[in-house]
């Protein structure tokens, strides 16, 4: 399934963000290679999002999102990154390789659908994981917050998410927000910009989180082990 947030270009640039103290946890840090090189940690919002924060712990101490790559990142509005199955450069021809085949010539089976081998690449994924029900709140998407991709599914988001660099309060209330970015705005706000014409695909050596671990102790609960209902 395509996990995409709202294709909205804002024209304004990411402002500068104070520093935001840090919160009960747990916090997410990303170390980061490519354009932007440098420590980024999120400050994890377990209290209004406790399922998916418990996923993204469980991904993160698994080691799932080392080597993924920011896949679609928009000037103005946000960097997404989190595709732990289809967003790892080093791996991804052996992934599609062992892939179903689709009926049709030149295609594999993904998400119940048959699907040209062309159009699969970062973005299209999510984890081992089930997808997580929507967990909304009155946070709004300011500079910094992270918040949890999706597909037109309010229930969908999985492994994704996405880093704002400037206001977005169009998606308040139709987001799950996960957190905000207590150090390395800085860093953010230098990840390597996708192509306008491409809806923010970066096509050729997008930035990576080389490494992402976790500090604190998760205050929500596992996630969920059994694959989500069809």
């Amino acid at each position: 399934m395509l996990r995409k947030i709202a294709a909205l270009t804002l024209a304004m640039a990411a402002p500068a963000m104070a520093q935001v103290g840090d919160g009960p946890g747990p916090n997410l840090v990303i170390e980061i290679a490519g354009e932007a090189n440098g420590r980024v940690v999120i400050d994890l919002a377990a209290e209004t999002a406790p399922k998916h924060v418990a996923q993204i712990v469980a991904l993160a101490k698994e080691g799932a999102y080392d080597g993924v790559v920011f896949h679609r990142v928009i000037e103005g509005f946000m960097a997404q990154t989190g595709d732990v199955q289809f967003g790892k450069p080093d791996s991804l021809k052996a992934t599609i390789e062992a892939m179903p085949k689709g009926q049709a010539e030149g295609t594999v089976l993904h998400d119940g659908m048959e699907i040209p081998l062309q159009y699969i690449g970062p973005g299209m994924g999510g984890s081992h994981l089930p997808d997580i029900e929507a967990e909304f709140g009155p946070t709004p998407f300011d500079p910094g917050v992270v918040g949890m991709a999706r597909s037109q599914d309010p229930n969908s988001a999985n492994s994704q998410f996405f880093i704002m660099f400037a206001p977005g309060y169009s998606l308040n209330g139709q987001y799950t927000v996960v957190g905000r970015v207590i150090e390395g705005m800085d860093v953010v706000n230098k990840i390597k910009r996708g192509a306008p014409e491409a809806n923010g695909a970066v096509a050729e050596t997008p930035d990576v989180m080389v490494k992402v671990t976790v500090e604190g102790e998760a205050a929500a609960a596992p996630a969920e082990a059994e694959a989500p209902a069809q």
